[in-house]
């Protein structure tokens, strides 16, 4: 597995970009990207069970109902829905369109809910399992998906990775409308920051440093879509997040498969529209699916905001009782991380010094414990 470094867990940022692979030629008879996501879930089909970590967004639904539809017509177990299911996050609650997406695929007889309250916690039950087994990792909602891949044992868990960076990447689309416009350049004017601001708990030069790479990384994403996802490809952050959902299902005798990474749908999607400039993920995915899909899986919708499922009770406890050893002083000023941790809620940035520094007040027990597997006390619920 690929681990974050010191300055990543002290920055909250996972920065740095491979460079570019020797050029290889397009291959020929390329698929369109609706048959190449079709090819890349077969392979989890065909390793029942096959799970689908699916929180109701676009790229989760997209990935359920092409398996769905491949499942169906290939005479292949149908695959399973996971998804969880929060109590006291308004913002994270996507029920609404799970129910739709579900209903309109058919598949609620296989559908298992997760249920949970402080479960999910940055250093609650779940999340300290992971830390005490590999330490700190990235990215540091991973614990999410371990009751998953538990689910998925012996067979196969397919995820959404890779939507947010290669459908959407992190610029907008163009203001459709003057006033949009206007909104725009007002949120920029109040959320610029700089250094200081953005990373109070810093020390001043490795904050300057942070916020420098940081913006340098955010400046140069390109615009055109070919070069926006073989850029997003090469990034540390999308490569560490890959490589950690993986160890995770090994670790329970499953493959975890990455079908917006997939070669083949990468391939094809360049074929498409690898000449667009700033494609939006909604216009991008209706010229994908093509109407192949009911309606409910491409619909336009919210974005759901999960810092109320990670940031709870037990990261609450443990950052007001800290008492401020454990911190690398020379890219962390500890009395600025302690003023900032007196108020609720924490900046999310400091989620992996969370972590760390939790981890390093609670370590793992005797030599072994760690790799001993156990197993989530987490409700499930079978829809039917």
């Amino acid at each position: 597995m690929l681990r974050p470094t010191p300055f990543d867990l002290a920055t909250g940022t996972l920065l740095g970009v491979a460079p570019p692979p020797p050029r290889r030629p397009v291959p020929s008879g390329v698929p369109d990207p609706l048959g190449a996501l079709d090819a890349a879930v077969l392979a989890g089909l065909s390793r029942p069970p096959c799970v689908v970590s699916f929180s109701g967004g676009l790229d989760s639904s997209l990935i359920l109902a092409v398996a769905v539809r491949a499942a169906r017509r290939e005479g292949l177990p149908d695959p399973v829905p996971v998804t969880w299911r929060f109590t006291g996050a308004p913002r994270a609650d996507e029920s609404d369109w799970q129910e739709r997406v579900i209903g309109a695929l058919g598949i609620g007889r296989s559908w298992e809910i997760l249920r949970a309250d402080d479960d999910l916690d940055l250093v609650g039950p779940v999340a300290r399992r992971l830390l005490h087994r590999h330490g700190v990792v990235h990215p540091v909602n991973l614990h999410l998906h371990l009751p998953i891949a538990e689910l998925a044992a012996g067979g196969s868990l397919l995820t959404g990775a890779g939507g947010d960076q290669i459908l959407a990447g992190w610029r907008r689309p163009p203001p459709a409308s003057l006033r949009e416009r206007l909104w725009r350049l007002r949120h920029a004017a109040r959320t610029r920051q700089g250094p200081a601001a953005m990373f109070p708990w810093l020390r001043p030069p490795v904050a300057r440093e942070a916020h420098r790479s940081l913006r340098a990384e955010q400046r140069v994403e390109p615009r055109e879509l070919r070069h926006r996802v073989a850029w997003h490809t090469r990034r540390r952050d999308l490569r560490m997040t890959c490589s950690a959902l993986t160890t995770l299902a090994a670790e329970h005798q499953a493959t975890a498969i990455q079908p917006l990474l997939d070669e083949g749908f990468l391939a094809a999607l360049t074929l498409l529209a690898g000449d667009r400039r700033n494609v939006g993920r909604d216009r991008l995915l209706a010229e994908i699916v093509r109407g192949a899909l009911p309606a409910e899986v491409t619909a336009p919708r919210r974005k759901a905001r999960f810092l109320e499922v990670f940031f709870r009770a037990p990261t609450l406890e443990f950052v007001r009782s800290w008492d401020g050893s454990g911190a690398d002083a020379q890219l962390v000023d500890p009395d600025g991380l302690r003023r900032l941790w007196s108020h609720w809620p924490i900046p999310g940035g400091t989620a992996s010094l969370v972590q760390q520094l939790w981890l390093a007040a609670n370590p793992a027990g005797p030599t072994g414990a760690a790799d001993r597997p156990e197993r989530s006390e987490i409700d499930v619920e079978v829809k039917s």
